[in-house]
C-alpha cells in the first residue's frame, strides 16, 4: 500500500509542473488524498466490509470532490489534477499512468447488478476536463479522451476520441488527412492539433471550392476572350464571370 502511494506522489511531481516538492503533494492535491483514501476503501470492500468502505468513500468525497466508489480498481501511478466533480464507478478500472482531469465521469449505462457497468482505461490513457466515458467498454492504452467529450463505445489503443457523441481518431488515419489538406493548400493544425476534425475538413472542402471557383472564372473568361477575338462585335460578360462563392462567410460559420 505505502508503494502504491508513493507511485502517486511521483506520478504528480513527474506530470504537474506546479508540484514543488512532495510534502506539497502530501498536504495539497485534493487528487493525491482521494486516491489515499481509496487505498484504504478498496480492501475492505473486497472483504465484504461494505458499509465501513462506503463512509470512507463518502468522506473521501466530501473532502476532495473526488467520487471513488471504493469498488473502482485503480492502478499505479494515477495522477487526478485538480480533480473536482470527478465520478468513477463500482467497475471501473483505471490502469498504470493514467491521467484524470476535473469533471470527469467514469460511469455505467446499465442497471443489472454485479455486471460490468463502467469503463476500463488502459495504461497511459488521458481523460480531458468534463468527459464523460460511460458504459462497459475498454479505452485502449496510450489513448486520449478529448475535453467535454460523451464517449459510449470502445477506444482503440493510441487514439483519440473528441466531440459529442465521440469521433474516433487513429493517429495514421489524422496524419493522411493532414497531408490532404496540405495538398489544398490548408494547413490541417495550423491552430490546434486538438481542433473539431469535422470542422477542420469543412474548412478543407471550402477552401478547396473557393480555389476552384476562382480557376472556373479565369478558364471563362479566357473563352470570352478568345470568342470576341472571332467575333468583333462581341461584347464579353464581366459581371456573369465574377465569383460569387463566399469562402470567408463559410468558414466563420464552422468556426474559422
Amino acid at each position: 500500500m505505502l508503494q502504491r502511494i508513493r507511485s502517486y506522489t511521483h506520478a504528480i511531481l513527474e506530470r504537474d509542473p506546479a508540484a514543488r516538492s512532495v510534502w506539497d503533494v502530501v498536504f495539497s492535491y485534493p487528487g493525491f488524498h482521494a486516491l489515499v483514501l481509496h487505498r484504504i476503501a478498496h480492501p475492505l470492500w473486497g472483504a465484504g466490509w461494505f458499509w465501513l468502505a462506503r463512509w470512507i468513500s463518502h468522506w473521501g468525497r466530501f473532502l476532495t470532490g473526488i467520487e471513488i466508489h471504493p469498488g473502482a480498481t485503480i492502478g499505479e501511478r494515477v495522477f487526478i489534477d485538480h480533480g473536482m466533480g470527478v465520478v468513477i464507478g463500482e467497475t471501473a478500472e483505471i490502469g498504470d499512468d493514467c491521467t484524470i482531469y476535473q469533471g470527469v465521469t467514469l460511469g455505467g449505462t446499465s442497471l443489472t447488478k454485479g455486471s460490468k457497468r463502467h469503463p476500463t482505461l488502459g495504461k497511459g490513457v488521458i481523460v480531458g476536463a468534463n468527459s464523460q466515458v460511460l458504459g462497459g467498454f475498454t479505452v485502449g492504452d496510450g489513448a486520449k479522451i478529448g475535453s467535454n467529450a460523451v464517449v459510449t463505445k470502445p477506444v482503440p489503443a493510441g487514439a483519440t476520441a473528441v466531440g459529442n457523441p465521440a469521433r474516433i481518431i487513429h493517429a495514421e488515419a489524422d496524419a493522411r488527412r493532414e497531408a490532404a489538406a496540405a495538398k489544398l493548400g490548408f494547413s490541417a493544425y495550423g491552430i490546434t492539433q486538438s481542433d473539431d476534425p469535422v470542422s477542420l475538413a469543412l474548412r478543407g472542402l471550402i477552401d478547396g471550392t473557393a480555389s476552384q471557383e476562382h480557376q472556373i472564372a479565369l478558364l471563362w473568361q479566357a473563352v470570352e476572350r478568345l470568342a470576341c477575338k472571332m467575333d468583333p462585335g462581341c461584347v464579353p460578360k464581366e459581371a456573369a464571370l465574377e465569383e460569387s462563392f463566399e469562402a470567408d462567410k463559410l468558414n466563420e460559420l464552422v468556426g474559422k
